[in-house]
């Protein structure tokens, strides 16, 4: 295949649980012929949704589109504290939750509202030299992590659940931003610890889930088809001009 023949454009892919980057990458790879292909930022393994999948030339937009602000939607579980903030960790501190009222949960949703520091999770793909800090955590290694500055746009909380200890809520933030550790940190000052049990990306910049493409289709799909999904570079970036 000669250059001129090479795809290139954005593909935005409808994460499943479990369905990784490298599996979107590995994928469009084998689908479309070509090597050229990365994405723009990972997703947890629990979590679904957008997941920006650039190919040819639109992997030189990658830095670009991965300082894009995101928009999640989750679902938190008070009195729960687990080593990855999120349901796929061991569970590591228990507290009651009888105490907790709804205008707390507010006042601790309206606290992280805005600009503040965020220490990352020693289970993320943050690098102390050199070495992930997932992989520093498997061993049972806790490091200093730096803080960043992240920033928090807007918020939703959609169900508070007493009863089940569950809040619902939609986040609007900045790159670099573990919504895993927003939670935590919420759970935090509330008094009773909390993690993550659900995580959706559903914007990415001026990209919306709605428009991207399933993993059944994903895997179903002709070169033809997906070819025919592939945003163009000119579009993508005359939207961000």
């Amino acid at each position: 295949m000669s250059e001129v023949e090479q795809p290139s454009g954005v593909l935005l892919v409808d994460k499943d649980p479990g369905f990784t980057s490298h599996n979107a990458v590995a994928l469009c790879r084998r689908i479309l012929q070509t090597k050229k292909v990365g994405h723009c930022g990972t997703l947890d393994p629990m979590a679904t949704g957008m997941l920006i999948v650039v190919i040819g030339k639109a992997t030189k937009m990658q830095d670009l589109l991965m300082c894009e602000d995101k928009v999640y939607t989750a679902t938190m579980k008070l009195g729960v504290e687990t080593n990855s903030q999120d349901a796929d960790g061991e569970v590591v501190a228990v507290k009651p939750t009888e105490g907790i009222t709804e205008d707390a949960i507010r006042a601790a949703f309206e606290y992280y509202h805005g600009e503040f520091d965020q220490v990352p999770p020693m289970y993320s793909a943050v690098k102390i030299n050199g070495v992930p800090c997932y992989k520093l955590a498997r061993k049972g290694k806790e490091v200093e992590r730096k803080a960043r500055h992240v920033a928090v746009l807007d918020y939703e909380i959609i169900r508070i659940d007493l009863a089940a200890a569950e809040v619902d809520f939609r986040v609007h933030c900045t790159k670099g931003f573990y919504v895993r550790t927003y939670a935590h940190d919420i759970g935090q000052l509330l008094g009773c610890g909390a993690h993550l049990t659900a995580l959706r990306r559903i914007r990415s910049g001026h990209f919306d889930i709605a428009e991207a493409v399933d993993v059944p289709t994903l895997k179903a799909a002709s070169r033809e088809e997906l070819l025919a999904r592939l945003l163009p570079v000119e579009k993508v970036l005359a939207d961000r001009v």
